[in-house]
């Protein structure tokens, strides 16, 4: 008798993932970086803050890459309203624009991080995912 196969190791899990920003070119490049990559799936897509929120509770993603700057509700506050609904969903800020040019509220809405758009990738989201969550205004503790 032959020795059975060794078993299959079963592929890892992929973090599933909404991207949320109002320029279509970035978020083409964003889900290609992302997908290039075995340890995301995009699941969805929005363009302004309204739609972040809705599509954040009908897709469930387990991460949430946000621009900070949408037309309507700015990603700041709909961050805020996601993470209200739902506190174990993980969402990183984003922009082109340098943290001193930005609200100095920006991680005062439970964002676990904020990347500029140049900076995204892999190795850096991968830091923040799992890196210490930061108090969120108004919350206890």
């Amino acid at each position: 008798m032959s020795a059975a196969p060794a078993p299959t190791p079963a592929p890892a899990r992929k973090l599933r993932v909404l991207l949320v920003d109002d320029q279509p070119p970035f978020r083409m490049a964003a889900r290609s970086l992302l997908e290039a990559d075995d340890s995301y799936v995009v699941v969805g897509e929005a363009s302004d803050g309204e739609s972040a929120i809705a599509q954040a509770q009908s897709l469930r993603p387990e991460l949430i890459l946000m621009d900070v700057r949408l037309p309507g509700m700015n990603g700041i506050e709909a961050t805020r309203r996601i993470l209200n609904r739902d506190p174990a969903m993980i969402v990183v800020l984003l922009s082109t624009h340098q943290v001193a040019d930005l609200p100095p509220d920006l991680l005062q809405c439970g964002a676990a991080g904020f990347l500029r758009k140049e900076a995204l990738n892999p190795t850096a989201l991968e830091l923040l995912v799992n890196g210490p969550r930061p108090q969120r205004a108004g919350s206890p503790g």
